[in-house]
C-alpha cells in the first residue's frame, strides 16, 4: 500500500506533465528511483537492474516497467492499477544478446508513444550509456530530450504530507545524533560506533520505524577531519582528537540530514574553536534572513559577508534541497546555495545547510535541516551546534 493517498500521487503527476508540457515532452522516462517514488508510491531494493515509470501526456496513470520478481512489489506498495504494471522476463537480466530497453521500447511502440518527444534523465545514477544507446537504437521515430531533473524541479515544494514525513525523520535524526555522541570515545573502536547509529536509524522512534539513509553514517576522525566524506574504520578513537560527523535520520525515504563537530579531551585547539565560531556566526545570519523570496545565492551571499572578515573562505556550495531519496545521495539535485543559484526560495522547499570546513588544521562541520514557512524556517530537529567536548 502506498505511504500517501492516490490524490496526492496523482497531484504530483499532474503538475509533472505541466512541467512536461514547459519542456516539450509527450512521453517521460524515469529512471531514479526518488522519482519513481515519488510519482507512483514505488518502493523496492530493485534499483541494481533496469526499470522505469513512463508518464506519458496521452494517459491519466503512469506505467511502471521492471524485472518480473519486482512486479508484485509495485502491485503492493505503488497506486497504479494492474494494467499499468508491466514485467520483462529475467532472461533480460545481465544478457550479453537482450537488454531491458528493448522490452521497455516495445511497451512504448505498442501504446502509440514511439514517434514523439521522448524525455530521458541523461544524468541519473541508474541509467547508463547503453541503456540510452538501446532505447534510442529501438525507437528511431522518436526524438529525444534531456530531462534530467524534470521530475526532481517538481519535488522541490514539499506537500503538508510530505513536511510531516520529515519532522518524524528529524526526530530520529536527534536520536541518531545523540547515541553517536554517547557512544563515541577513547578507545572506542569507530566500526562499533557506527553500529550503534544504524541501529537507531533503522529502529526510529517509539512511533515510526526509520529507514536505510542514502549515504551511509560519514564519522572523520584524527587526520579524517581534513576532508568530508570519510566512513568508519576498525581504528579506535583517541585522545584529544576531534570527530566529525555527518549523519541522517529517515522516515519511508524523507531525509533529514545532521551534522556535528565533537572533540574527545580537555580542550579543543584554539583554532578550532575559532573556525567553530566564524561558522557558527555565518550560519545564523544566514538562517536568519531566510523567507519566502529570497534567492538561493542571497543566502549564500549573506553567510560569505559574514565570515569574510575572519578570512575564512568555503569554495564549495553551503547547502541543498532535501526530500524523498535513495542511495547513493539524499540531496534533491536542484537548489544549490551558492552564487549563481537565483532559485526563488518558497514556502514548503526544504534545505540542508551545511558549511562545514575541512582545512589541513582543522576540521569543523555544524548544520541546520529545516523547511520555508510563510515568514520564515521551521527546523526539523533542535540540537545543540557549538563543539561536543567529551572529556
Amino acid at each position: 500500500m502506498a505511504v500517501f493517498s492516490k490524490e496526492e500521487y496523482m497531484e504530483r503527476v499532474r503538475r509533472t506533465k505541466e512541467k512536461m508540457n514547459e519542456w516539450g515532452i509527450d512521453l517521460l522516462f524515469i529512471s531514479q528511483p526518488a522519482n519513481m517514488n515519488y510519482l507512483s508510491g514505488y518502493d523496492g531494493w530493485s534499483f541494481y537492474v533496469h526499470q522505469c515509470l513512463l508518464v506519458s501526456l496521452e494517459q491519466e496513470e503512469p506505467v511502471w516497467i521492471g524485472r518480473g520478481m519486482d512486479a508484485n512489489a509495485a502491485r503492493l506498495n505503488s497506486i497504479l492499477s494492474h494494467d499499468n504494471i508491466l514485467e520483462y522476463a529475467d532472461d533480460y537480466v545481465q544478457s550479453t544478446v537482450k537488454h531491458p530497453m528493448h522490452y521497455m521500447a516495445d511497451v512504448i511502440k505498442k501504446r502509440g508513444w514511439d514517434k514523439g518527444r521522448i524525455g530521458v534523465e541523461m544524468d541519473q545514477f541508474y541509467f547508463t550509456h547503453r541503456a540510452y544507446v538501446e532505447l534510442e537504437k529501438s525507437l528511431p521515430d522518436a526524438t529525444f530530450k534531456d530531462a534530467n531533473t524534470l521530475v526532481n524541479w517538481v519535488r522541490v515544494i514539499k506537500s503538508d504530507a510530505e513536511i510531516g514525513f520529515m519532522k518524524i525523520a528529524g526526530e530520529i535524526a536527534h536520536n541518531v545524533m545523540t547515541a553517536a555522541q554517547e557512544v563515541i570515545a577513547p578507545g572506542v573502536r569507530e566500526c562499533d560506533a557506527a553500529s550503534a547509529i544504524a541501529a537507531v536509524q533503522y529502529r526510529g522512534t517509539a512511533q515510526h520505524s526509520g529507514d536505510y539513509p542514502a549515504i551511509v553514517p560519514l564519522m572523520m576522525a584524527g587526520e579524517g577531519t581534513k576532508t568530508p566524506h570519510l566512513t568508519w574504520t576498525e581504528k579506535r578513537y583517541e585522545n584529544e582528537e576531534a570527530v566529525l560527523l555527518e549523519l541522517c535520520g529517515v522516515y519511508k525515504h524523507y531525509h533529514v540530514p545532521i551534522a556535528r563537530t565533537m572533540y574527545l579531551g580537555q580542550e579543543p585547539p584554539a583554532l578550532m574553536r575559532d573556525t567553530g565560531k566564524t561558522v557558527l556566526e555565518g550560519l545564523s545570519a544566514a538562517l536568519d534572513m531566510i523567507k519566502p523570496g529570497v534567492t538561493a545565492e542571497e543566502i549564500e551571499a549573506t553567510w560569505r559577508r559574514t565570515i569574510e572578515k575572519t578570512g575564512l573562505v568555503k569554495e564549495s556550495r553551503i547547502g541543498y534541497s532535501i526530500g524523498v531519496n535513495y542511495p547513493p545521495d539524499w540531496g534533491e539535485q536542484t537548489i544549490s546555495v551558492r552564487p549563481g543559484d537565483k532559485t526563488v526560495v518558497q514556502k514548503n522547499m526544504a534545505l540542508h545547510l551545511i558549511p562545514g570546513i575541512w582545512l589541513d588544521d582543522v576540521g569543523f562541520e555544524v548544520d541546520a535541516s529545516f523547511y520555508v514557512t510563510d515568514t520564515g524556517i521551521q527546523h526539523f530537529f533542535d540540537y545543540p551546534l557549538e563543539i561536543c567536548v567529551k572529556r
